[in-house]
C-alpha cells in the first residue's frame, strides 16, 4: 500500500493499515522544511499541524515496531509532489492500491492520472473536496483502466479490484460524529446508510437475561474473577473470543459480551416533515381564519334566512344570496320587504369581504416570502441537537440527522456559509451569529439541548463553546471537532476529569476519517473496523458469486465461528432473482438459519482480518 498526503490524515491512514489491516506501507511526504502552510484558519493550529508531522516523520525514522510506527521492512518517502518518478521509486507499479491524501484537489488528480498510467490494475482512493468533479474522475480512471487491460488477473489468480474510490472529509467523518452526539461512541460501522455500534455489556447478573442485540460479535476476555481483563491484557486468560456460536455464548458464564446495536434517536418525536405542498394553516395566521369562518356562517345564515322568506330553492337561494353578496343581483324593489332586508345585510357582508380577501392575499405572499428565509427555534424546544459550524462537515452532519429524523438547531457566524441553502431546504432553525458571544447559545435552547456539536473550522471556538456550554448545562453531551489527533486527546481526558457525569468526546478529523480511506484502499467491499479489546472486527459486503464457502448454503452453515459470520441481505442487489427471499428491498437483518445463500446475493458479514483474508482469497500478514 502506498499512502501519499500532506497533513495528518497520511499518517493516520499509514497507522490504520499496519496496525488493522497488517498490510505493508510506503508513506510519502513532503520534507519538513519543504511542508506547506495548511489551509486553516487559525495560525496557532498551522503551527500544531506542522509540528504533529514533523514530530511523526521523526518518529517513523526511528526503528519502533508499534502500531503506529513503521515496522522494520516498511519504510517513509520525503518528496515536496508525488511526480511520476517519485511514484516509481515508491513502488506504484506493484502496489496493490494508492492512496492520494492531499489537501489540493488538483494535486491529488493529477497524480492519480499518471499512476492510473504506470499500473492499470491500482486501486486508487482519492481524497477530493468536490464531490461532482470526483463522480467524473473516478468514471474517467476506471475507464481508462479498462481499456489499458486492468480487469485481467491480479494477484492470486483472482481478478483484480481496480475500482476508483473518491471521498471527503466531509462524508466519511459524518457518520462517526452523528453517532458519537447520539449514543457516545465512534465504534460504528456505516451499512449501506445504516449506523451501527459495537456495544461493550458487563456480564449478567444471576437470573437476569442480556439483550443480545442484532447478533453477539464477541466475548471478552474479562471474568468475574479476572478484573484486569476488562482492559485486555494479554495475560488475562484467554482474550476475547471472536464470532462465538450460540453454545459459546450460553456457556461464556461470567464474561462481557460485545453486542451489534442499530443507532437510533430516543429523544422526543419530531414533527412530521412538511411536503411540497403548503398546509392552509401555515398560509395563513389564526385571526384571519377566524374572520374568514365567520363570513362563511353569516353567508349561510342569509340563506337560509332567504329560503325561509320566499320559500325558493335551497340552490337557487344560495346563487341569490351570492349575487348579493358581490353586488351583481338586481335591486328587490317590489319584492317583500323581508327579501329586500336581506338583500341589503348581504351587500353589507359583501363589504366586510374585500378587506379580509385582501389581507388573505396579503398574507400568502408573505408566507410564499419568507418560506425559503432561516426558521428560528420553537419556543418549547427541547430534547435536540445543537450544530455549531455549516461548513463543509457540519453540512453533512446536519442531512444524515434530518435523514433519521431528529431536531436540530444550527448556529452558524456566517450568513453566506454554503451550508444556509440545506438548512433552508430541510426547514432547520438556524441562529446566526457568533457562538463565542454571550447570548447565541441560548437563542440555540442550549440548556434544553441534549447534545452539542461544536464542528467549526477553528478549534478554539470549539472548545469555548464546550467550555461555556459546560457552565449552562454540566451534564451536556458535548462532541467536539478538532485538527489535532494528541490535542483531542488532551481536551477529551481534560473534560471527563472536570465533569466526570457528563459525556465529552473531541474527535480529529483525520482520526475518524482514515478508517473509511483505509477500507476503500482494502477494497470497496469494506465497510468499516471496530476494535474488541486488542483485536480488529471487520465489516464487509461480499457478493456470494464465487466463494464456495457461502454460495449455496445456507446462514448457518456458511457461519464460521471465530473466522466469519453473514449478518444481513441486501435484496435490492439480486435484481430479478426468485426464489425464496425475503420480499423486501434493503437489508433484512433478521434471516432465518435455513436461508440459502445463492449466487445474485450480496450480503453483510463480520469477519476477523484472518478470515476475510481465507474467504477472498487475500493473502494475510496477520497471525492472530
Amino acid at each position: 500500500m502506498v499512502v501519499c498526503g500532506d497533513d495528518g490524515l497520511a499518517h493516520r491512514l499509514a497507522a490504520e493499515l499496519r496496525g488493522v489491516y497488517r498490510e505493508q506501507v510506503v508513506l510519502v511526504v513532503p520534507p519538513s522544511r519543504l511542508t506547506p502552510p495548511q489551509p486553516m484558519a487559525g495560525r496557532a493550529r498551522a503551527a500544531s499541524a506542522a509540528l504533529f508531522g514533523r514530530m511523526v516523520t521523526a518518529v517513523n525514522r526511528g526503528t519502533g515496531g508499534s502500531d503506529d510506527t513503521l515496522v522494520p521492512d516498511e519504510r517513509v518517502m520525503e518528496a515536496a509532489e508525488p511526480t511520476e518518478a517519485v511514484l516509481a521509486d515508491a513502488g506504484v507499479d506493484r502496489a496493490a492500491a494508492l492512496a492520494l491524501v492531499y489537501d489540493d484537489d488538483e494535486t491529488n488528480i493529477r497524480a492519480a492520472l499518471t499512476a492510473r498510467r504506470l499500473n492499470p490494475r491500482l486501486r486508487l482512493v482519492l481524497r477530493l473536496y468536490n464531490r461532482r468533479l470526483g463522480q467524473h474522475i473516478e468514471e474517467l480512471l476506471d475507464q481508462a483502466a479498462e481499456l489499458a487491460g486492468g480487469s485481467a488477473a491480479g494477484r492470486g489468480g483472482h481478478s483484480a479490484d481496480i475500482a476508483t474510490t473518491v471521498l471527503s472529509d466531509a462524508d466519511t467523518t459524518a457518520p462517526a460524529l452523528v453517532a458519537t452526539a447520539l449514543v457516545g461512541t465512534s465504534k460504528v460501522v456505516d451499512a449501506e446508510g445504516l449506523l451501527l455500534r459495537a456495544v461493550e455489556r458487563r456480564p449478567p447478573r444471576p437470573g437476569e437475561v442480556a439483550d443480545p442485540g442484532l447478533c453477539t460479535l464477541a466475548l471478552l476476555s474479562a471474568t468475574s474473577n479476572d478484573p484486569a481483563g476488562a482492559e485486555g491484557s494479554e495475560d488475562s486468560g484467554d482474550g476475547p473470543q471472536m464470532l462465538p456460536d450460540a453454545e459459546a455464548v450460553a456457556a461464556a458464564t461470567g464474561r462481557g459480551t460485545v453486542v451489534l446495536e442499530q443507532v437510533s434517536y430516543s429523544g422526543p418525536p419530531l414533527p412530521a416533515r412538511r411536503t411540497g405542498v403548503m398546509p392552509f394553516a401555515s398560509l395563513f395566521s389564526a385571526r384571519l381564519r377566524w374572520s374568514l369562518a365567520g363570513l362563511v356562517a353569516a353567508v349561510v345564515a342569509l340563506a337560509v334566512a332567504l329560503i325561509v322568506v320566499t320559500d325558493d330553492h335551497p340552490l337557487h337561494a344560495i346563487y341569490i344570496t351570492l349575487l348579493d353578496l358581490f353586488a351583481i343581483n338586481e335591486p328587490a324593489i317590489g319584492a317583500p320587504t323581508g327579501q329586500q332586508i336581506l338583500q341589503l345585510l348581504s351587500g353589507l357582508v359583501g363589504l366586510l369581504l374585500l378587506p379580509v380577501l385582501l389581507a388573505a392575499v396579503l398574507e400568502a405572499l408573505g408566507t410564499f416570502r419568507t418560506a425559503s428565509a432561516l426558521r428560528k427555534p420553537p419556543r418549547g424546544l427541547s430534547g435536540h441537537v445543537v450544530l455549531l459550524g455549516l461548513g463543509k462537515i457540519g453540512t453533512r452532519v446536519l442531512t444524515r440527522l434530518r435523514e433519521q429524523d431528529i431536531p436540530v438547531v444550527c448556529v452558524e457566524a456566517d450568513p453566506e456559509a454554503r451550508g444556509m441553502a440545506v438548512a433552508r431546504r430541510l426547514r432547520v432553525p438556524v441562529v446566526v451569529g457568533d457562538v463565542t458571544q454571550e447570548g447565541v447559545l441560548e437563542s440555540a435552547k442550549i440548556h434544553r439541548a441534549d447534545a452539542l456539536l461544536a464542528l467549526t473550522s477553528i478549534d478554539t471556538t470549539n472548545l469555548e463553546a464546550v467550555l461555556y456550554a459546560r457552565s449552562v448545562r454540566p451534564d451536556l453531551r458535548a462532541v467536539l471537532r478538532l485538527y489535532d489527533d494528541d490535542f483531542a486527546k488532551a481536551v477529551y481526558r481534560t473534560l471527563r476529569t472536570a465533569h466526570p457525569a457528563a459525556l465529552t468526546r473531541s474527535r480529529s478529523v483525520s482520526h475518524l476519517a482514515a478508517p473509511a480511506f483505509a477500507g476503500a484502499m482494502m477494497g470497496r467491499q469494506i465497510l468499516g473496523a471496530i476494535p474488541v479489546e486488542r483485536r480488529v472486527l471487520l465489516f464487509a459486503a461480499v457478493v456470494v458469486d464465487g466463494h464456495p464457502q457461502l454460495e449455496g448454503r445456507t446462514v448457518a452453515e456458511a457461519f464460521r465461528p471465530g473466522a466469519w459470520r453473514v449478518l444481513a441481505l441486501d435484496t435490492a442487489a439480486r435484481g430479478d432473482h426468485t426464489g425464496t427471499e425475503p420480499p423486501d428491498s434493503g437489508l433484512v437483518w433478521d434471516l432465518p438459519h435455513t436461508y440459502v445463500l445463492q449466487s445474485g446475493d450480496r450480503v453483510v458479514l463480520a469477519a476477523t482480518r484472518r478470515g476475510l483474508a481465507e474467504l477472498l482469497g487475500r493473502r494475510t500478514r496477520s497471525t492472530r
